[in-house]
């Protein structure tokens, strides 16, 4: 692929630290954690996600706001370039890896990055490849490379293309690494469920000692991460899960976390998760020392980490576990209206599976005066190549087959919305899923919210019972019932979306 560029195939993350710093593209911090910038781009941007349009993807892709077509021969013309423009560099780095912990769906990856911490970030997320195989997919980040629009096909500059027909991922003008786990997220949500009858799935996942197996879904900022981190627990992994007959398997090798507002007392496993060998993005320092401010927004609030799952004491390795026994949907509610813990039925999991709800915090964006209803169908929509409607379904079928439990979690507000109320106590969260968890809430007796029709248990232990009933913790009640009947009924109008989608804003392109 490279004839001028030198290569650095299979370096260790020590080597490729020591590189990182010689470059002066990052800096030590105090625990020897490498901290870099990724540039202009500190998130995702969904809307330069493209698919490459063929015979394979035309009528199995979902086309929408999310999965935009691209033709092959745009994809073709950029792959040539990005490749010419990485072998005109003097370096280019090259990584073998694999994707999920079950050998029986081992996905090869070969990733190729224009950065020697681009390839830490794959060597931490990634999974070591036990045998010398051939990869099956490749992934090419060329952060400097810049897309013309019209000669291209892109929307501006970055893009992030797939191409199921040719296996390769082209991430081109964006640093975010998080640009390529989730491109790789997004193939296997094509691959396992369609070739493989798996179940792909956003979410969390721990282990109890008896075996139990936990999933916790949820959008960011709701505390996936942090809840399925328990030290009491095993961890599996923190983002991506795959499930077949048998059980539940981890898709990545690491965690990637984010760490605003980090600390050691509310997030110990992460906490010290961030030393030698990770790789934090986006975060400054306290003045004239190198100790990261987790407290600071500066750059971006989506400050993240990337780390190998040996990094958490209690990960369990190989990192798969038995069939689900628990399922919890966590919302951060900012409007306070959401019980803190109600148990679904199988129609209802399947409703907030699809609805996949969370609530933006006033002043985290810009423009966000107030609290604003964010929906995501599957906790996932972003990177998901099928429809919605295809992984609900093949949800509803592993609940009924497995009995799982699913509850939702409400680790936002109560007592009024943001501004007013105040967040739920972490600890009576924790105190919540460990009660659900040990079966302690099948032998109390529960209550019906009137609005949602949501059954909440009168009591729990460690958690006083007046917050288990949001209405008690208002002092306005008339306004705690319009507040929720609103809410409602943005769930309703969602839903109603999701089922009957407006005409495709991609029509006229697969038309051509």
């Amino acid at each position: 692929m490279f004839s001028k560029a030198k290569v650095h195939y299979q370096l260790s993350t020590e080597e490729l630290v020591k590189q990182t710093l010689s470059r002066n593209e990052g800096t030590l911090s105090d625990t020897g954690a490498l901290v870099i910038f990724t540039g202009k781009f500190t998130g995702r941007s969904p809307a330069d996600k493209f698919i490459v349009l063929d015979d394979l993807t035309k009528h199995s892709v979902d086309w929408n706001r999310f999965n935009n077509p691209i033709a092959e021969h745009h994809f073709l013309r950029l792959k040539g370039e990005i490749i010419t423009y990485l072998d005109n560099n003097k370096d280019v780095w090259v990584r073998n890896a694999s994707a999920c912990a079950n050998e029986s769906y081992k996905l090869n990856l070969r990733i190729v990055t224009e950065t020697p911490w681009s390839n830490h970030f794959a060597a931490n997320m990634f999974i070591e490849p036990t045998q010398n195989k051939q990869p099956v997919w490749n992934i090419i980040h060329a952060p400097g490379f810049k897309a013309d629009p019209i000669s291209h096909g892109t929307r501006q500059s970055n893009f992030t293309i797939l191409s199921f027909k040719h296996r390769t991922i082209l991430v081109g003008g964006t640093g975010y690494t998080g640009e390529i786990k989730k491109s790789v997220f997004t193939v296997l949500n094509y691959i396992l469920p369609l070739e493989r009858r798996v179940l792909s799935m956003h979410c969390s996942a721990n282990e109890g000692d008896g075996g139990d197996t936990a999933l916790f879904f949820g959008l960011s900022g709701t505390g996936k991460t942090t809840l399925s981190s328990d030290p009491k627990r095993k961890l599996i992994g923190d983002d991506e899960h795959g499930w077949d007959e048998k059980g539940i398997f981890n898709i990545e090798g690491g965690c990637y976390a984010k760490v605003i507002n980090l600390s050691g007392e509310n997030e110990p496993d992460i906490f010290n998760a961030i030393k030698k060998g990770a790789l934090v993005e986006n975060t400054t320092f306290v003045s004239g020392s190198n100790q990261i401010n987790y407290n600071c927004s500066a750059i971006t609030e989506n400050t993240r980490v990337s780390y190998p799952l040996d990094h958490i004491l209690n990960a369990k390795r190989p990192s798969c576990s038995g069939i689900p026994k628990n399922i919890f949907f966590l919302t951060c509610d900012a409007y306070g209206v959401l019980p803190p813990i109600s148990r679904l039925s199988a129609d209802q999991a399947v409703y907030y599976f699809l609805s996949g709800y969370t609530a933006k915090i006033a002043g985290t964006e810009e423009g966000v005066k107030e609290p604003q209803a964010t929906f995501s169908a599957c906790f996932g929509a972003p990177f998901l190549p099928l429809s919605p409607a295809f992984y609900a379904g093949f949800f509803k079928e592993k609940l009924s087959k497995n009995h799982t439990g699913v509850w939702m979690i409400n680790t936002g507000w109560t007592g009024g919305g943001f501004g007013t109320g105040k967040r739920i106590s972490l600890q009576y969260t924790r105190s919540m899923i460990a009660a659900a968890l040990s079966g302690a809430l099948d032998r109390l007796p529960y209550h019906l919210n009137p609005v949602f029709k949501l059954w909440t248990p009168d009591s729990c232990p460690g958690v006083p019972d007046v917050i288990l009933d949001p209405v008690n913790t208002w002092t306005d009640k008339t306004l705690y019932e319009q507040t929720a009947i609103a809410l409602n009924k943005k769930f309703t109008e969602n839903f109603r979306r999701v089922h009957e989608p407006p005409e495709s804003q991609n029509k006229h392109y697969l038309e051509k």
